[in-house]
């Protein structure tokens, strides 16, 4: 009995996960801008990653290049335009999503300067949400300050992929302490198979369990990412958990 209930259980099973419908329908952390950064570089790569994300089920993009002051000196100056050019092409070739661009914004030196002269591209409309990113070796050393500059500002920070931050995977009151600071967490898809290491998926598992993100997405840098999402992460058990175990925030803004 117990051999039959293993098999008919694992049918069960994939058959619950085949049958799973992607319920987030905004993506609101890419790197879809061509030849801006890191991610894509050519319309015609942003044009075939983005077709995929309509193809599951996606219908607005947020897509947000690196800034950095020492390396990816982006700004609106330069995104905007790209963010129109990108959008007439989707139109030429009959992709229908709705299209925004903001940025991931490391914190380092130059940072709160940004913010003090009003340089920063926000999203979610009065909600003014900013993605936020540290350095993986060691924790941004303006942290503080910086969530203070923002927060002062009318901003609302999310930290993107707090689970890849390894300094913080032995400190299990960190992720806590940051909610509790008003800082939203936004979890990697990836993450959640494994991905970049089985570490960060632990530490992924364990904001979830404790309900601590609100937010989901891509990271995506080209079609390889948006391909394996596609393929095995919207299927996997911990993403449908992290959809169904809170109220995701994606689809407001």
């Amino acid at each position: 009995m117990g051999f039959l209930n293993k098999i008919f259980g694992n049918k069960e099973a994939a058959s619950k996960a085949a049958s799973f419908i992607n319920p987030v329908k905004v993506e609101l952390h890419s790197h879809l801008i061509h030849a801006v950064d890191d991610g894509v570089q050519s319309l015609d790569e942003a044009t075939e990653t983005l077709k995929l994300f309509e193809k599951m089920g996606y219908t607005k993009v947020i897509t947000t290049p690196h800034i950095m002051s020492d390396y990816y000196k982006n700004g609106p100056e330069n995104l905007l335009p790209k963010l129109a050019e990108l959008k007439a092409h989707l139109i030429e070739k009959g992709i229908n999503l709705e299209m925004e661009v903001a940025a991931e914004y490391m914190i380092d030196d130059a940072f709160e300067a940004k913010i003090n002269n009003n340089e920063i591209l926000s999203f979610g409309g009065s909600k003014k949400y900013v993605l936020l990113e540290m350095p993986f070796l060691e924790e941004a050393r303006n942290f503080k300050s910086a969530i203070f500059e923002l927060q002062i500002n009318g901003f609302n920070p999310i930290l993107a992929h707090p689970e890849r931050y390894t300094y913080y995977h032995q400190q299990k009151n960190k992720y806590q302490e940051m909610v509790d600071k008003g800082i939203l967490l936004q979890l990697n898809n990836l993450s959640l198979i494994g991905y970049y290491s089985p570490y960060v998926l632990k530490a992924a598992e364990g904001i979830i369990e404790k309900k601590l993100h609100s937010f989901v997405g891509s990271d995506a840098h080209n079609i390889k990412h948006a391909s394996i999402i596609n393929e095995r992460v919207i299927q996997s058990n911990l993403y449908q958990k992290a959809c169904s175990s809170v109220e995701l925030l994606n689809n407001s803004l």
